[in-house]
């Protein structure tokens, strides 16, 4: 049994190499809690998590002062028990984000603990449904993104293999989301798949009346995502009646119980969980497996270094979202070969951090705990 002996916190601030914006915020910065866990054998395992500008200083306290110094003295491979030990802890602040950030660095850390133990890759430790996953871009599809430029973009990601691109909607007026669309629809073809996102930006009536443009323009939408604040179950429900386009969601969810609504009630037919978001791998993977007893796909959100072994573990993963973002300190970069991604051989998550790299982008020098 090998019992968890020290934790190091930590926050890597990473800039997006390019402006990205949607229907409601912008991406400043991508600030990145990691924990690292070492056993009392010297085995380690390294996890994190994500805040897209702000929160971040919040979930390294939570961290800090309450969940890391709990893991001391506690056997590493208890996982679960970890997992559901430290959510009552804190479940004066469940469910909610800062809470479930703040658990998914130290659970992704644990899984990656385990697979470096056992000398196993993430995506077999996990299920091993397969080994590679079609991959769609979102760097060429941002909402300030003109036209012109938001077609040459989606042109090149086509012809550097993605098997599908997504655009950004929430313009002021409908029109200006159909010419968009149309526009890249006609600069893709109908061999590369077209997504679409909303951001939680519209109301009910309007996301009604822009699915019924979408499907009149026949633009063959792979799905329509966040169309509506995502508290608004019963709204989500009316619109999967309304159109014939999948609706997407799962970002912005950050319990099992919360997809459990969704999916009992049909309001969704795709599931974008994200495993910084619900909490890590541990619920992520019951998430996906209640999606699959519902016969909904999964597509994840963001993090695609994490999702792609992901979803490589389940039978029903469709898409993995492409986003790079952690290639500036580590050396194991997602790569896309006849648009799919093969999951990694690497024990553990996968990534091959470049320790070198993060010291040069932490915020902060490391926060020790090594006693209870």
């Amino acid at each position: 049994m090998a019992r968890i002996a020290r934790i190091e916190i930590s926050q890597i601030d990473l800039f997006p190499k390019r402006p990205r914006s949607d229907a409601i915020q912008a991406f400043t910065c991508q600030e990145t809690p990691v924990v690292r866990i070492v056993t009392d054998d010297g085995a380690d395992g390294i996890g994190y998590s994500y805040t897209i500008g702000t929160g971040g200083s919040s979930v390294i306290a939570l961290l800090r002062d309450h969940l890391a110094p709990r893991l001391i003295g506690r056997d590493a491979d208890a996982i679960e028990a970890i997992w559901q030990d430290l959510f009552w802890h804190t479940h004066a602040l469940s469910v909610g984000p800062l809470t479930a950030l703040a658990l998914a660095a130290i659970d992704t850390a644990l899984w990656d603990l385990r697979g470096r133990r056992l000398g196993m890759p993430l995506h077999r430790l996990a299920g091993g449904a397969k080994e590679a996953i079609p991959v769609y871009d979102t760097e060429s599809g941002w909402l300030h993104v003109e036209t012109p430029q938001l077609v040459a973009d989606a042109q090149a990601a086509a012809a550097r293999g993605f098997r599908g691109v997504k655009v950004k909607v929430g313009k002021p007026h409908l029109r200006e989301d159909v010419a968009r669309l149309e526009a890249v629809r006609r600069a893709i073809g109908d061999g590369v798949e077209l997504m679409t996102d909303a951001n939680q930006g519209f109301a009910v009536a309007e996301a009604i009346r822009r699915a019924g443009a979408f499907e009149a323009a026949g633009l063959g939408l792979a799905w329509y995502e966040e169309p509506l604040p995502a508290e608004d179950v019963e709204g989500h429900a009316r619109l999967c009646a309304a159109t014939t386009i999948p609706i997407a969601v799962g970002e912005s969810l950050y319990h099992p119980a919360q997809f459990r609504d969704y999916l009992a009630r049909h309001a969704c037919r795709i599931v974008q969980v994200d495993v910084a978001r619900i909490g890590g791998i541990t619920p992520w993977l019951k998430v996906a497996h209640m999606a699959e007893a519902f016969n909904v796909a999964v597509c994840p959100h963001y993090l695609m270094e994490l999702h792609l072994p992901l979803c490589c573990a389940v039978p029903n993963s469709a898409w993995l979202e492409h986003i790079p973002q952690l290639d500036d300190i580590t050396d194991s970069p997602v790569t896309i070969e006849d648009g799919l991604a093969r999951a990694s051989t690497e024990p553990g998550n996968g990534i091959v951090w470049n320790r070198e790299a993060m010291r040069r982008h932490q915020a902060f020098a490391p926060i020790v705990i090594d006693r209870a």
